[in-house]
């Protein structure tokens, strides 16, 4: 059973995050509120979040303990109500529980869902979504290509590691279900290269389309520049003009 805490606020601008206690949500967070935003958020603990962001101002949360795919669609609508974006960093766990449990979907279906409840509420329109991926999955509208090497590698990884083919379907449902001049939904799609942890937000390149190997010859892409990335889509309307509907592709310059 669901239950909520709800610490009322003065609000600047709205975010719904969904994956806020992951490795990359939790930054994603430290970054919005430094941009003074609201954060609206449905996490399984709040006593993770708190052991993750240290002493934080509740006022600039509002928080529901439960689990995301797991509410009603009116109770996901009223989650999103009046958020002008949407930030996804939903990743399963590197178990096997978390790899080859359910929910197999959980990215695609959280995707499918948000969006949905988005174009059903009244949040300010078109609600930017900002989608969490990987440098391995391919944009279909730039006609990239894999070697023969990689096309074998990835189809084992698909038959192998259930999470990257999720990856694979959310990416897809947001480039086929919202369009350019759709009215409702506008999106980005951020695709890291080999995530790490490090302490702070550096210089790092975009670019349309991976210029190496996700497999054979990957990069770097720090989780706080991850993070640093999708909030600057969120807030700042020259960048999102720049990459909203596009996959950027990024590289740690070091």
């Amino acid at each position: 059973m669901l239950g909520q805490h709800v610490f009322l606020e003065i609000v600047m601008s709205k975010v719904f995050v969904a994956g806020a206690t992951g490795q990359t949500g939790h930054l994603l967070i430290q970054q919005l509120l430094k941009r003074g935003h609201h954060v609206v958020t449905v996490i399984r603990s709040i006593s993770r979040l708190r052991e993750l962001l240290g002493e934080f101002d509740e006022a600039a949360f509002t928080v529901t303990e439960g689990s995301l795919l797991d509410l009603t669609d009116q109770q996901l609508i009223a989650q999103v109500e009046g958020c002008h974006a949407i930030a996804s960093c939903l990743g399963h766990n590197l178990t096997l529980k978390g790899m080859y449990g359910q929910p197999r979907r959980l990215v695609t279906n959280a995707a499918e869902r948000l969006c949905k409840a988005a174009r059903k509420s009244s949040a300010p329109k078109p609600v930017r979504f900002v989608l969490m991926s990987s440098s391995g999955v391919r944009n279909h509208r730039l006609n990239e290509t894999h070697s023969i090497a990689e096309r074998c590698a990835f189809a084992l990884l698909r038959t192998l590691v259930p999470p990257h083919v999720d990856n694979e379907q959310a990416a897809e449902f947001l480039q086929t279900q919202s369009d350019e001049g759709d009215p409702d939904i506008e999106w980005s799609i951020i695709r890291p290269d080999s995530l790490h942890d490090a302490d702070e937000v550096t210089k790092y390149d975009l670019e349309p389309s991976p210029i190496r190997s996700p497999l054979f010859n990957s990069g770097k892409s720090s989780r706080i520049n991850v993070a640093h990335l999708m909030a600057e889509l969120i807030s700042d309307d020259e960048t999102w003009n720049r990459w909203k509907g596009k996959t950027p592709v990024l590289y740690n310059r070091d």
